[in-house]
């Protein structure tokens, strides 16, 4: 490679690295002066000189000089900040969308992000456990689960941020006991529960429910619970109630006490590599929560058609 071809190479890298720096700015922020800038990435004053000048010939932000106080952000783009890192679009996933509550999640999230003029994507895969999988693969730019298992990976150390959260019933309405049309109401040894270790919230709430009981648990997939009961298989099995009234099947049910076990299972959060840094600075400006709140009402209310 000669000379030539480093420098633009260098160039290219600076260039790249300021406008992540520059997405996570607000307008009327200060900037770092260059020679602090050319410390942070460890290159030549000339090389920040010259990838500031891109950035702004390319109208990406405008720059103000307030002599000795410094230079600040006049104006920002952050979807032309965001071309110029090289991503032209972003994948996410998340559950698969059996339920109106998720089928209004998934338009609240394409819909604010591609208003916005970010080219957003959504993949559906069942089981929090392998959603994280692909996330930290680098398969996708950021996952979508409950707050439940977010919290979860957090306390087993994952290598995961939060960046995103949509309150109290974004997720599911709640949580139930499905139970077999046999069951007589009550949990006794031996009485055969479905489990679904894949599911960091069906798999915690379970446990939790069922901690002090001697109960004998059943290995299935979510998806396998409702046959399974009724063909016997097992007694009862936590379910997800948006899903039962969706189906508009006739399961015996009963409440869990949520409350008293202190349970965050409602509550959709967006989740993303910790090493991340453009989708969260990203996601802070152009993904309002209570506009994706409203798309999701409208979908659940039927009063627009889902769209992802």
């Amino acid at each position: 490679m000669d000379v030539q071809s480093k420098l633009m190479q260098k160039l290219g890298i600076t260039i790249n690295s300021l406008a992540i720096e520059f997405l996570q700015l607000n307008e009327g922020d200060r900037i770092k002066t260059v020679a602090e800038l050319a410390e942070t990435y460890e290159t030549a004053r000339g090389t920040i000189q010259s990838a500031i000048k891109f950035l702004k010939d390319q109208n990406a932000l405008t720059l103000e000089s307030r002599g000795h106080l410094g230079t600040f952000i006049k104006e920002i783009n952050y979807i032309r900040l965001l071309e110029l890192t090289g991503i032209k679009s972003l994948v996410g996933v998340m559950p698969l969308p059996y339920s109106k509550r998720y089928e209004g999640l998934a338009t609240g999230i394409c819909k604010c992000l591609n208003d916005s003029g970010v080219n957003t994507n959504l993949a559906f895969m069942r089981g929090s456990n392998h959603r994280l999988k692909a996330l930290e693969d680098g398969r996708y730019d950021f996952a979508v689960t409950s707050r439940l298992t977010a919290d979860f990976y957090l306390e087993q150390n994952k290598d995961i941020q939060i960046i995103k959260t949509f309150g109290d019933f974004s997720y599911v309405n709640e949580h139930i006991m499905v139970v077999s049309k046999k069951f007589d109401g009550m949990f006794k040894k031996g009485t055969r529960v479905g489990i679904d270790t894949s599911s960091i919230d069906q798999f915690m709430l379970t446990k939790t429910y069922f901690e002090d009981l001697e109960v004998e648990y059943v290995n299935l997939n979510y998806s396998q619970f409702i046959t399974a009961l009724k063909e016997n298989e097992i007694d009862a099995a936590i379910w997800n109630l948006d899903d039962l009234q969706d189906r508009q099947d006739d399961i015996k049910f009963m409440p869990l006490n949520r409350e008293e076990k202190n349970i965050k299972d409602t509550e959709a959060v967006i989740i993303a590599n910790k090493r991340n840094s453009i989708v969260p600075a990203l996601f802070s400006r152009v993904l309002d929560i209570e506009d994706v709140k409203e798309y999701q009402r409208l979908v659940m209310e039927k009063k627009i058609m889902p769209q992802y």
